[in-house]
């Protein structure tokens, strides 16, 4: 993830707007993203989180407002902009006859890609699916699956990728797995723009969040940034009870493999902890 705020943007949003005949959905929305970081679009069903992402995509056209992505006009240069982006949508779009591996091929194939074989090992290994890669799609679990469905938008390197939604519908582990993915796409150069409902996943993930709501942009910073909002918390001292998410993971393991017995010390997580 970037720190160095002076760069060109890798995607530049201003005063986009889009209604669906007497539904306004986009209001006028405004935010730049910086190249080599993960930008979290945060809010409810309906707040246009999607419909953004496919004018972003030059899937949909705005109604008024201006957008580049790589220094693309989505409006007048949809190839260039196609050219420099993945889209990932809320479903993995996986064909569930294939292994990974085949699947991994197949999309190499239809970019045209020197060496097809040899892109889908590099990535099932990037990805830690190289064992599994040898089994049908069908049998992986949510996790695996969204994980495949990501290394298949990174086939042929695109700088800019969008996810919308990446974790809808995945167990606790998958959520993790996918986390982790995102987390090595940034720290490897690529920039992430993600949508999300979930206020957990922009806080884990995001060097910067922005709150859509009712077709705009309401704020839009870091997390320190938005927290700052709101006045300081009184510092009190109370027994932490472990959450069912803690319960989950100490039993399953981080691996998925059930544990033999629940240490000691992470059942005493109910230490003193400030709030």
């Amino acid at each position: 993830m970037i720190t160095n705020q002076t760069r060109e943007p890798a995607i530049r949003v201003q005063g986009i707007q889009k209604s669906y005949k007497d539904l306004q959905v986009l209001r006028g929305v405004d935010f730049d993203v910086q190249p080599g970081s993960i930008f979290a679009l945060l809010g409810s069903n309906g707040a246009g989180k999607t419909t953004l992402i496919r004018i972003l995509s030059s899937l949909l056209k705005a109604d008024a407002g201006s957008a580049t992505v790589h220094g693309f006009d989505v409006a007048t240069k949809p190839g260039d902009v196609r050219e420099s982006i993945s889209l990932t949508g809320q479903f993995a779009a996986v064909d569930e006859v294939l292994t990974g591996r085949e699947n991994l091929v197949l999309i190499a194939k239809l970019r045209h890609l020197k060496n097809p074989g040899a892109v889908a090992d590099d990535l099932l290994a990037r990805f830690s699916l190289t064992e599994a890669g040898k089994r049908r799609a069908i049998t992986y679990s949510g996790g695996m699956r969204r994980r495949l469905d990501i290394a298949m938008s990174l086939i042929g390197n695109p700088p800019i990728i969008f996810l919308d939604e990446p974790t809808t519908g995945l167990d606790p582990q998958g959520r993790i797995e996918v986390w982790q993915t995102i987390k090595e796409l940034a720290d490897g150069g690529t920039t992430v723009l993600l949508t999300t409902q979930y206020l957990d996943e922009a806080e884990q993930l995001a060097d910067r969040i922005a709150i859509l709501h009712q077709g705009v942009i309401i704020q839009n910073g870091t997390l320190a940034e938005l927290k700052q909002l709101l006045p300081p918390a009184k510092v009190e001292y109370v027994e932490k009870q472990p959450s069912l998410e803690d319960v989950f993971l100490t039993l399953v393991g981080e691996t998925g493999e059930p544990t033999d017995a629940v240490p000691a010390d992470a059942a005493a997580t109910a230490g003193k902890e400030s709030r």
